[in-house]
């Protein structure tokens, strides 16, 4: 008798749908396939597998990964998923007022002279549109 023909058919369909998404590699492949696993495993085989992905990765892949799916969890940007502006605008959306305020002065403050300027030209055309 196989191993193979003792793994319930739900479980075998969800290892298939992984091994898609992975064939695929594409935002929408991997999106999707957190619906057919909530269909297909139980909740604590779905935090297994997490968990499992999870310790395969650097500490700082890790960390992102956390930060995108538990935006609350952190209190500053994370790298980049699709690109610098779609994270900062994401990021805005749940980030404190105070926060927001900071790391703009920060951001600000950082950038190069002829940045400053060009920065400030833009916010004084918006502000006078």
């Amino acid at each position: 008798m196989s191993i193979s023909a003792q793994i319930p058919r739900n479980i075998k369909k969800a290892s298939r749908s992984i091994a898609y998404a992975a064939w695929l590699d594409n935002p929408d492949a991997w999106l999707g396939l957190s619906t057919v696993l909530e269909a297909r495993l139980e909740p604590q085989q779905r935090a297994a597998l997490a968990y499992a992905a999870l310790r395969s990765l650097s500490e700082e892949h890790a960390a992102a990964v956390c930060d995108a799916v538990l935006p609350d969890c952190t209190s500053a940007p994370i790298a980049p998923l699709f690109g610098h502006m779609d994270q900062a605008e994401h990021w805005t959306e749940w980030a404190e007022s105070e926060a927001l305020d900071a790391y703009c002065l920060a951001s600000f403050n950082a950038m190069a002279g002829s940045r400053q300027a060009a920065f400030l030209d833009f916010v004084s055309r918006r502000a006078a549109a």
